[in-house]
């Protein structure tokens, strides 16, 4: 099957630096007419050092990938990563300096507020002028026309010039014409954003119902749990250069953490002073797991994950009745959750000279954050303290699909409850 998208060694190169020329009197610009003839030559000479000494920087570089028809591909990175740079050449709105795109079908963009709008038109003349520009045939508009107005939600102000939009108004006028008039191709950048939380729930509503419907979707989040739910894959960028692409969860982590393979540093415990027991044993080491058992400095709310602590008896025998206990706290110190072996009524009857604890959690229920941990390493089912630690480590959570609904969780309390709603009659 041929891409429907072939992005070619694409780069877009931005000049910074240049100087405008200061504005000249009339007295000025006539002896410059005059001596002009003689000062020809040094000037083209001047010109062209300036030209070379003009700083320039590359917000593409070496861009390279293909998306099949019927693809969702997210396009991830941070601010000045390069990615609405690529959407824009994409739609034809920018050109690029090297490389090439090739798109072989219908484009419907939103990069921007009231992308394509003419703010004198009002929104019925603008949806026409839309499709129109599409290449659409007015009777193929006409047959859009009710289900756009109707989900844009401004049915009372359709015949109202644009340029007296709100912002809002603009944002679902400008969605729904993209989404609605057929496009092979969908190219969506962050300005979800700009709208409620509810439209911007109903705009994801409608970019999944267009996926399905066999139609090609580049939509460029810093939601990761949108970017997560709606593509199939995604691309990473940094610095205007692919980083990564692939499949989106691993995409999503090489994001967070900043690489799929590198080994994360496990947080060393052994330079640690203050902390209370009596020896008999220490812990050594703390890191956190992901799903896939690689050691990781960020997970998300909703994913299967493990605390580790490694842990060594001093004089290298085995222990009986060993209590492993983790509590959680927030970055203000407050306490989050606790976990024990006694509580769970699994101490270890028997623990080895080395080894490692491992707590694993099948749905992290944490929200985005900062969380530190404290240690309790005990003997005697937790009745002899060997070794307790503060704040011994810290690990990081970032947004998830904790409810599985592709929302990602609230920040007005750091821990998340599943469960069902019903409600009641009462007679």
């Amino acid at each position: 099957m041929k891409p429907i998208i072939r992005v070619e060694n694409l780069g877009k190169q931005y000049r910074i630096g240049a100087r405008q020329a200061p504005y000249q009197t009339l007295r000025e610009s006539i002896t410059n007419a005059v001596t002009a003839p003689f000062r020809w030559r040094g000037t083209r000479n001047a010109e062209r050092g300036t030209r070379n000494s003009e700083d320039s920087f590359w917000a593409l570089k070496d861009v390279s990938f293909d998306v099949m028809p019927g693809e969702v591909v997210g396009i991830i990175g941070r601010n000045g990563a390069g990615k609405s740079t690529l959407l824009k050449i994409l739609s034809r709105i920018t050109e690029p300096t090297e490389g090439k795109a090739s798109l072989y079908g219908r484009v419907g963009s939103l990069l921007e507020v009231g992308t394509g709008f003419h703010a004198e038109l009002s929104g019925r003349e603008n949806i026409r002028l839309n499709g129109a520009i599409l290449g659409m045939k007015r009777h193929e508009i006409d047959g859009k026309f009710e289900e756009i107005v109707e989900f844009a939600e401004i049915e009372k102000f359709i015949d109202t010039p644009v340029k007296h939009f709100s912002s809002g108004m603009y944002l679902r006028l400008a969605f729904a014409v993209a989404a609605h008039l057929d496009p092979e191709i969908l190219v969506v950048d962050e300005v979800l954003a700009v709208g409620d939380s509810s439209f911007s729930r109903k705009c994801l509503g409608k970019m999944d119902d267009v996926a399905k419907q066999g139609r090609t979707v580049l939509f460029v989040s810093h939601t990761m749990p949108a970017i997560q739910n709606l593509c199939h894959r995604a691309i990473v960028l940094s610095n205007g250069c692919i980083q990564f692409q692939g499949e989106v969860d691993r995409a999503v982590k090489f994001y967070l953490s900043g690489s799929t393979d590198t080994q994360i540093d496990a947080y060393d415990l052994t330079i640690i002073q203050n902390r209370n027991g009596s020896g008999d044993m220490r812990l050594v080491s703390f890191w956190m797991e992901d799903d896939l058992g690689t050691r990781t400095a960020s997970v998300s709310s909703g994913d299967r994950c493990s605390m580790v602590v490694e842990y060594v008896a001093q004089d290298n025998l085995p222990r009986r009745d060993v209590f492993m206990s983790i509590r959680i706290n927030a970055l203000s110190g407050a306490p989050i959750a606790l976990v024990n072996t006694n509580l769970m009524g699994q101490d270890f009857n028997t623990a080895p000279a080395k080894g490692c604890i491992r707590f694993e959690i099948p749905k992290l229920p944490l929200t985005a954050g900062r969380y530190f941990v404290d240690l309790h390493l005990a003997t005697q089912c937790g009745h002899s303290t060997a070794d307790f630690l503060m704040s011994a480590a810290a690990f990081d959570v970032s947004d998830g699909d904790f409810f599985g609904t592709g929302r990602s969780g609230c920040r007005l309390s750091p821990v998340l409850i599943d469960g069902g709603w019903q409600l009641d009659e009462l007679l």
